[in-house]
């Protein structure tokens, strides 16, 4: 089944500031957040894309940017890198819609009785004039699924793709994919131009990493097509779980 790649958008100023930025226009990239979606695009480049989704927020199309301009691995040895499809834009990867509390530094929002229930029972919460974290949870994961099957449709088993979104939103999608309910999702760190892989399969998602934020993505590409695999890795790359954990990446 496809590689869902999920990657938050680098560090903004509002992350800075300690504001809950939201759906607020205008929020960019800092020097450091530029610095890291370099990075992470460059971790990417050994990682052939087929396809690439973002959410329609500056500090993600900037993420974006950054990804689709570093080539992908050659063809074949000794050519130039494949390059990267051009990100196209949906919302339901966008941020969740924060209503009222948009905007304020959060250390005014932490003093909100609203804060504690956002700790502790996400599934009750409605931000005032916004969103439930359980609508982004709904959302992010229908976009995933649906965009996973026309991955698959058009490019087969082994096709890569990307995600760009943030952090609550990948949280939220990756608590589902880890079978945990919505209220736990706050065990899970998200952090800035992190990589957090997902397969999702017919009877499973695979949570293959979280907050990854250095080292060598190369195992997230497919192997070559004539290489025969093992009956353990062909289970690996199923829905099956390999029993006692399987040798891992080859």
């Amino acid at each position: 089944m496809p590689t869902l790649v999920l990657i938050r958008h680098g560090r903004t100023t509002a992350n800075v500031s300690g504001t809950l930025a939201g759906w607020t226009p205008g929020v960019h990239l800092d020097e450091r957040g530029q610095e890291q979606a370099l990075a992470v695009a460059t971790r990417l480049a050994v990682v052939p894309v087929v396809r690439l989704v973002t959410s329609p927020l500056e500090r993600c199309l900037e993420t974006a940017a950054a990804i689709a301009a570093v080539p992908g691995p050659p063809p074949k040895a000794g050519r130039p890198g494949s390059p990267r499809p051009q990100p196209v834009v949906d919302e339901r990867w966008g941020e969740c819609r924060y209503g009222d509390w948009t905007g304020k530094p959060l250390a005014t929002l932490a003093k909100d009785p609203l804060w504690r229930v956002v700790q502790s029972h996400a599934s009750a919460v409605t931000f005032p004039g916004g969103e439930s974290l359980r609508a982004v949870q709904a959302r992010a994961v229908d976009a995933a699924r649906e965009a996973n099957a026309e991955v698959r449709a058009e490019h087969g088993d082994n096709a890569v793709w990307v995600a760009v979104s943030h952090g609550d939103v990948i949280k939220a999608l990756l608590a589902d994919a880890l079978g945990m309910h919505l209220d736990e999702f706050q065990r899970i760190v998200v952090d800035p131009a992190s990589v957090s892989v997902v397969r999702y399969t017919e009877l499973r998602p695979f949570v293959l990493r979280v907050n990854d934020t250095g080292g060598d993505l190369a195992a997230l590409a497919p192997p070559p097509a004539r290489r025969r695999r093992s009956k353990a890795a062909s289970a690996a790359a199923g829905s099956d779980a390999v029993v006692g954990g399987g040798a891992g990446a080859t």
